[in-house]
């Protein structure tokens, strides 16, 4: 009787590379346990997010219970736990946003978008996310789209609004 050929597709050995990238990541933290938000960062920067089997095998490489490393993962902010989506506009509702019209604000955006906070991405491949600080206090209210951030939004001048979510590459619902 033969030995069965060995998988030689593509997938396999993208999932070998996979297992290569997170052996060597938890080799570099000596799979140390105390090491698991800096595994999750690196995991997500090479993967884009953090799926269901990747934590499962950080939490047999870390030796942690799953239900630990998904409470890590599912709490910050920063850890996606789907494939982000083409575009991304966060919204703060942070104290100083918020009594500023974030609130407001995320309500035009989600018009605009055509979506729901935090909800699934458009057809368009946007997002629109709430985030509770964006470290931007002084020029309330704010939104980050695609990573730059739009300070001092005028919310009581709504064509003045839209000129600069336009401007900010928003498009229009």
């Amino acid at each position: 009787m033969a030995a069965p050929s060995p998988d030689l597709s593509a997938a396999s050995f993208a999932g070998a590379a996979a297992d290569e990238a997170l052996a060597a990541i938890l080799g570099r933290h000596g799979h140390r346990a105390d090491a698991l938000i800096e595994v999750l960062h690196q995991l997500q920067e090479r993967h884009g997010h953090l799926s269901k089997p990747l934590l499962r095998q950080v939490a047999r490489g870390l030796r942690l219970p799953l239900s630990r490393v998904y409470g890590v993962a599912s709490f910050y902010h920063l850890f996606r736990l789907e494939p982000p989506s083409a575009h991304c506009c966060a919204v703060c509702l942070g104290t100083a946003c918020f009594v500023r019209g974030g609130g407001e604000l995320a309500a035009a955006l989600a018009a605009r978008l055509g979506t729901r906070l935090d909800g699934p991405p458009t057809s368009g491949g946007w997002s629109l996310q709430a985030v509770s600080c964006l470290g931007a206090c002084g020029q309330a209210p704010v939104l980050v789209v695609d990573g730059a951030l739009v300070p001092r939004l005028p919310l009581d001048d709504p064509q003045a609004l839209s000129a600069r979510l336009t401007a900010a590459g928003l498009p229009h619902g």
